[in-house]
């Protein structure tokens, strides 16, 4: 968390502290609370019941990142069942899409209410959306309730890290803090194996019916036991009046409606409607309107907006943005098209395809856990930015070489390089703005991506094959496709499919060189504290 506390306190700085508003929405320091304290000494959580609470928050994160790669290795099923491959980016974006867009809200809501009860209701929304997805009888019902689950997480990250700060004293916190993360990370890893295996010997549904037993279990976790609150809160009867005013509810109005439309444009494009159509026209235009009528909002409120602006013109602000929202953007695109080359290219099983998503994981996992150590001994975290940039431009343009029959070692060595370089990067922080950032480029990339793959796929396969068929393979799915296709076209469609999913690494090999060249703007500093400093040039000699 260490460089989160050095954008954290830069931000504090700059903007003087003016108020509690504004501080809700500010970059969130886990070590430092925004409001106040209580007159009394700090009341912490100790013994058994601190472990309790810690296994629900680890639980949560644990899920929470379990769901986000679970579903990578099923797509390629879901698509195949309900006829949806048009719908690809959807199911990632419509996720990603509502957490970027309450981000902002939820650390305000953090800063109004009970700590363990708004932990609680945003873990309760998250598990409703999987019992959407899990029953969902069309496309479209699984877009809601990938959807209302991203609802969900959006507040789940600043909460996890608000309710350590607030349960344990300073000492404590890196140590639980980093139980947390590796456990998530677990999650993350597991995720394509385990929703491989679901895929292939039960169904997919079981991707997102797992996370009810284990919010069973957070639920009991949680509910038995009582997180401190360090800051004095009115009563929550007192807040709903001026409820509006706290929480910026018109600027988050204004701010969704632009989102939205930005991204069904974005979808619908090229897709469902020619870009010159008056419904994407329209949707453009609506989204440009909205964002300036919600840039003068925010002017308006100042610092008690959403997202100040007085916030967003710090160098490190905007460039860890930016850094953060590509690699994310870019690691959602390849999570999400590797399976489809695997399982439709090359035909492989759902297990088999997550197992062969280990080489891009595994490397990623251990690279930012040797990062996160170096990090602490030597200070400086320009290096890892820079040569992340260079190691995912690297990966994404050998990815985009990849063919129906390209060798084992290429697919494993450029995952491989790919998995270094994001590790790498994947510096912690925790600001709110960052990681709404990073969800909001997500959803953006998944939905560009999914226009670049089915345009692609459909005008290669009408210059291949003919455009009899172009449609319908388009909208089979990553394994139905086969059924409709003449066996003697099938290697021409099959070429098509490898080189679309190409393209869809073109994008991202951009997103690369944007990390890369943004990055540079972090500046050379170092974040240690003086003690770590001196411990640091020890281990050096």
């Amino acid at each position: 968390m260490s460089s989160s506390a050095s954008i954290s306190s830069d931000a504090q700085k700059d903007t003087h502290e003016k108020d509690a508003a504004a501080a809700a929405s500010q970059p969130v320091d886990v070590e430092k609370q925004p409001a106040e304290p209580t007159p009394d000494q700090p009341e912490y959580v100790t013994g058994l019941k601190l472990w309790i609470m810690m296994s629900g928050v680890t639980l949560v994160c644990f899920v929470m990142l379990l769901d986000m790669s679970i579903v990578s290795t099923a797509i390629p099923k879901i698509t195949s069942e309900f006829h949806s491959l048009a719908n690809v980016g959807w199911y990632g974006a419509a996720y990603q899409l509502a957490s970027a867009t309450l981000q902002p809200l939820s650390g305000k809501v953090y800063m109004n209410f009970s700590l363990k009860w708004t932990f609680f209701a945003f873990f309760v929304v998250f598990e409703i959306g999987s019992l959407l997805c899990g029953v969902a009888t069309s496309s479209n019902m699984l877009i809601v309730g990938r959807a209302v689950a991203g609802m969900g997480t959006s507040g789940l990250q600043n909460g996890a890290l608000t309710i350590i700060s607030n349960a344990a004293p300073m000492h404590k916190r890196p140590m639980l803090m980093g139980i947390v993360v590796g456990v998530g990370q677990i999650g993350l890893v597991a995720g394509p194996l385990i929703g491989g295996v679901l895929t292939e010997f039960a169904t997919w549904r079981w991707c997102f019916y797992i996370n009810l037993p284990i919010g069973a279990v957070v639920a009991l976790f949680l509910v038995f036991v009582r997180v401190p609150e360090q800051v004095v809160k009115p009563p929550a009867r007192s807040v709903l009046p001026t409820l509006h005013k706290k929480l910026d509810l018109i600027g988050f109005a204004i701010f969704a409606p632009a989102s939205i439309m930005l991204l069904l444009a974005v979808q619908w494009g090229g897709v469902t409607y020619l870009w010159d159509s008056s419904v994407v026209i329209g949707l453009i235009c609506g989204a440009v309107a909205t964002a300036f009528v919600w840039g003068g909002w925010n002017y308006h409120k100042k610092d008690a907006a959403l997202i100040p602006f007085s916030m967003l013109r710090m160098r490190k602000v905007w460039t860890s943005c930016l850094v953060g929202g590509t690699l994310g953007a870019a690691m959602f695109c390849s999570s999400y098209y590797m399976p489809i080359y695997f399982q439709g290219v090359r035909n492989k099983s759902p297990a088999i395809s997550g197992v062969y998503l280990l080489p891009a994981i595994l490397p990623q996992l251990f690279a930012g856990i040797l990062m996160g150590k170096m990090l602490g001994v030597w200070g400086y975290y320009l290096p890892w930015m820079v040569s992340s940039g260079v190691l995912q431009v690297i990966a994404y343009s050998l990815l985009a070489t990849l063919k129906p029959h390209s060798s084992t070692g290429e697919w494993v060595g450029y995952q491989i390089i790919g998995g270094v370089g994001r590790g790498i990067g994947m510096i912690p922080v925790a600001m709110s703005l960052l990681i709404a950032t990073q969800t909001y480029f997500g959803a953006l990339a998944l939905s560009f991506a999914d226009t670049i793959f089915i345009n692609s796929l459909r005008s290669i396969v009408r210059n291949t094959v003919g455009g009899d068929n172009a449609n319908a393979i388009a909208h089979a799915g990553a394994y139905a496709f086969r059924s409709i296709v003449p066996e003697g076209d099938l290697p021409a469609v099959l070429l098509a499919y490898s080189k679309s999913i190409n393209r869809v690494f073109y994008m991202c090999i951009g997103l690369a060189v944007v990390c890369f060249v943004v990055s540079w703007g972090l500046g050379w500093v170092d974040i240690r504290q003086k003690g770590d400093k001196e411990k640091g040039k020890s281990e050096e000699k």
